[in-house]
């Protein structure tokens, strides 16, 4: 781990209040990122009631704009490491992600969910204290992939990000719930 990562990895435990477990895709052919690259397991505590995965080195150094992501889950999830080193392939290849971007994960985030995309966002759950890290020279961003199902991102890209996010609201919707119906 190098010292960005060690950085980033001590962002995270500060916020989250646990030391993660570092993992590495299975499936390292399928979506090549730099060996370095890890996905962050935390599991729940008493006070966070959810598995967050976080990106560990998403962004590669020569990126103007340094961003890592995660996102959360009612259940721990080997898939989500894969999903995440997907998203990172993406990013660092195909198309520099950001807030309010969507990307397809080509396959749903959990079985049996009908989200088989996502909605990069802030942090809302926790707010500018895990968004921004302050990395040397610069500001790394720490945001949340939210799974969206497809209708959902076909609104965002019709209706914009906060017509969706006020769906979002009036709705209540359950982030972690795999099964939960579509907000549209």
């Amino acid at each position: 781990m190098n010292a960005y990562q060690q950085a980033l990895l001590a962002h995270y435990a500060h916020q989250w209040g646990i030391q993660p477990t570092a993992l590495a895709t299975q499936r390292p052919s399928a979506h090549p990122v730099p060996a370095t690259f890890q996905v962050l397991e935390f599991a729940p505590t008493p006070a966070r009631t959810m598995w967050t995965y976080a990106t560990c080195g998403m962004s590669l150094p020569n990126m103007p704009q340094q961003l890592e992501l995660h996102l959360f889950s009612s259940q721990q999830s080997p898939e989500l490491v894969d999903l995440l080193t997907a998203v990172a392939h993406y990013h660092q290849t195909a198309h520099a992600l950001g807030v309010d971007h969507t990307v397809n994960f080509g396959v749903p985030w959990l079985p049996d969910s009908a989200c088989s995309c996502g909605l990069v966002s802030l942090p809302y759950l926790d707010g500018p204290s895990l968004e921004q890290m302050p990395y040397q020279a610069q500001q790394v961003q720490c945001l949340w992939l939210i799974p969206i199902t497809p209708t959902e991102r076909d609104f965002k890209v019709a209706h914009g990000v906060e017509a969706l996010e006020e769906l979002f609201e009036q709705t209540g919707i359950d982030y972690v719930n795999p099964t939960r119906p579509s907000v549209v």
